[in-house]
């Protein structure tokens, strides 16, 4: 008789194997309860945006935060967070910040199958510009920047809510925005400060012509066969100027406008930066002054025969 045909031996044997079983099956047990915690959590941030009504906004004062998206159309683990982008826009969900958005979409997935409408090489050299600031190994996407000075894969709602939080305990210079007017082809207006007491930091001042929302139908590529929704496209970003310019007379900028949507579709953001692409300084948009202030988007005098202007009339 073997040592495996002793009725003990078979009965340690069997013993062990339950043992075995009843270990896999409460690690199995934890890791599901890890994973549906994490996903009450994710649910738990997400309903922290329904929580407050859109509306708010209107009537909502806060630090100014800027909050950079680097995403592509290419990318099929970007709609999630130009999702996240257009909540943050809208709902306003961080009590002390007044959340400005910027969507800016980079060329390097170009190549790869589809190609975005509203790519540019020059996004794409500020996301480097980043990269190498905050000392991130590459380029990706989606990636987010709170400020010039946290960057997170951009889909990370709770990431984002902290971040913006932190950053709005950080004071911003009182940038003014006069009334942005149109004439046929440009957006015109100035920008304003009014130095208070010490120097004035090293900075440089960004003008950026925004979309406030567009549609894509994606037909190839990672994204092929879907519809996408942007929010906060960025469609013209130029340096205007210094804070040394603004601190001794109002800053005049001209703005060329994109003829693939009409004029309404657009607004204004002015922001500036530590130079270096550093951290932001300072944030005013007209979309804002629009809610806050009797600042618009106003047309100009000029020919009604202007395709833009019969483009905004309709």
């Amino acid at each position: 008789m073997t040592l495996l045909d002793k009725p003990r031996s078979r009965i340690f044997i069997a013993s062990a194997a339950l043992l075995g079983a009843a270990i896999l099956c409460i690690l199995c047990a934890h890791r599901l309860l890890i994973v549906h915690a994490a996903k009450r959590a994710v649910l738990a941030e997400d309903a922290r945006f329904s929580a407050q009504p859109a509306a708010d906004r209107a009537s909502h004062h806060g630090t100014p935060v800027l909050v950079e998206l680097f995403t592509s159309e290419g990318c099929s683990s970007c709609p999630p967070a130009d999702d996240l982008l257009a909540r943050l826009d809208r709902d306003q969900p961080v009590p002390a910040a007044d959340i400005v958005t910027l969507g800016e979409h980079v060329d390097y997935w170009d190549s790869l199958g589809w190609h975005d409408r509203f790519s540019s090489s020059q996004l794409t050299a500020r996301q480097s510009a980043y990269t190498r600031r905050l000392q991130v190994d590459d380029n990706y996407t989606p990636q987010m920047i709170v400020d010039g000075q946290q960057q997170f894969v951009g889909n990370d709602t709770s990431h984002a809510l902290r971040a913006i939080a932190e950053a709005a305990q950080t004071p911003k210079l009182e940038l003014t925005l006069s009334t942005i007017t149109y004439d046929g082809a440009h957006l015109l207006g100035s920008v304003s400060y009014a130095p208070q007491s010490g120097s004035l930091p090293g900075g440089d001042i960004y003008a950026a012509v925004v979309q406030s929302t567009a549609t894509t139908q994606v037909r190839s590529g990672e994204n092929g066969g879907r519809t996408l929704h942007h929010a906060s496209v960025v469609r013209t970003l130029q340096r205007i100027g210094s804070l040394t310019d603004i601190a001794a007379t109002p800053l005049t900028f001209s703005l060329g406008t994109p003829r693939d949507a009409p004029i309404a579709a657009f607004h204004v953001i002015i922001f500036a930066q530590h130079t270096g692409q550093g951290a932001i300084l300072g944030v005013v948009s007209s979309a804002e002054a629009d809610a806050h202030h009797p600042t618009a988007v106003t047309i100009a005098a000029q020919s009604p025969e202007s395709p833009r202007l019969r483009d905004h009339l309709k």
